[in-house]
């Protein structure tokens, strides 16, 4: 019995073993293909050499010990390589994330430096154009979700958009890419985009996503229950963390650091709590995630909030209007301000 027992342990290590030199060999090699070495044959020569050079050693080493040694050894080597990359501030960035924006703070008058508004002929031909924006915290009282669909219902792009007495500002949290590159999921874990918050105009940051974009991609804007004490917080924190990336530079991470992780902070600030939800990881559920924490309009079903929160048409009659803001907004469900974030928000109607 125990020999019989001893036997079953010693295979469900070997699989277990086998598992994560799989997992690790598959990580090695994406890893070098996405390293940022000059040259594709070169990448993808040394991620098949990782893998052949494993499956080599486990096949024809009849000691198996030195072979899992030597791999052990090698992935190691690899593996300080990779955490000796560092991000940088200093690429040759597409002209939409060339500026990194930042802010400085006069007492309730915050300055947003860099505040993108680009003027578009088509999503690839634009005029750049960046200004600086005082706000006054005092006039602080409105935070918007916009969540943006482009490949069916689980994956969005989320922003948030804060509004000081009518004048709005948007920030959209994109990858940093270089000229020439374009975006990968794959890639996105890899170390291989910068992070940058774009501080813009949402003529600009929803705009393009509208009405310049092909195939148009679904924008859908929610008015929050955020009152002008949570907004504040929120803003701040917004504004700390742009501040810190002008210093330090960050990595973009497909799973870890992303439009929907980094916006917790937002169901922080309108729920005063963070409950486990399936939906913070699939981005196009999470507006339904904020209703159900009572943070949107509950008055409405959520199937009937989403219907008429969609704003392009609205936004294609606003096009280049100064009034863009107020346009896309009207007739847009607005619920009342919660004071303070309750613990156990009332349920939406008919749950």
């Amino acid at each position: 019995m125990r020999t019989a027992v001893r036997k079953a342990l010693r295979a469900a290590g070997l699989v277990v073993l086998g598992l994560l030199v799989t997992g690790a060999t598959i990580w090695a090699a994406l890893a070098l293909y996405y390293s940022g070495l000059p040259g594709e044959p070169l990448r993808l020569g040394l991620a098949a050499a990782f893998i052949l050079g494993t499956l080599g050693g486990f096949l024809f080493l009849r000691d198996r010990r030195l072979a899992l040694i030597g791999f052990a050894a090698l992935f190691a080597l690899m593996l300080l390589l990779w955490i000796s990359i560092e991000p940088s501030a200093d690429r040759d960035w597409q002209a939409d994330v060339a500026r990194l924006p930042h802010a400085t703070r006069d007492g309730d008058l915050v300055t947003l430096h860099d505040v993108r508004n680009l003027d578009y002929r088509t999503e690839q031909d634009f005029v750049a154009r960046y200004d600086d924006r005082t706000f006054d915290l005092r006039h602080l009282d409105s935070v918007d979700l916009i969540a943006v669909y482009w490949m069916g219902d689980a994956i969005a792009h989320v922003m948030v958009s804060f509004g000081f007495a009518g004048e709005h500002v948007a920030i959209s949290i994109e990858t940093r890419k270089e000229k020439g590159e374009a975006y990968s999921s794959i890639a996105g874990f890899f170390k291989q985009y910068e992070l940058i918050y774009v501080v813009g105009d949402e003529r600009d940051l929803i705009g393009v996503r509208t009405d310049y974009r092909q195939p148009e991609e679904q924008v859908y804007l929610y008015r929050t229950r955020a009152s002008p004490d949570t907004a504040r917080r929120l803003f701040l924190e917004y504004v700390a963390k742009i501040n810190r990336l002008k210093e330090t530079p960050e990595f973009y991470n497909t799973l870890t650091t992303n439009c929907t992780t980094d916006v917790w902070m937002l169901v922080r600030a309108l729920a005063g709590r963070l409950p486990l939800d399936w939906r913070v990881l699939l981005s196009g559920y999470f507006p339904e995630y904020l209703y159900d924490l009572g943070s949107l309009d509950t008055r409405l079903p959520f199937a009937e909030l989403k219907a008429a929160s969609l704003i392009n048409e609205r936004a294609h009659a606003a096009d280049r209007d100064p009034a863009f803001s107020a346009r896309i907004r009207e007739g847009l469900p607005r619920p009342a301000p919660r004071e303070r974030p309750s613990e156990a928000p009332a349920p939406p109607p008919g749950a």
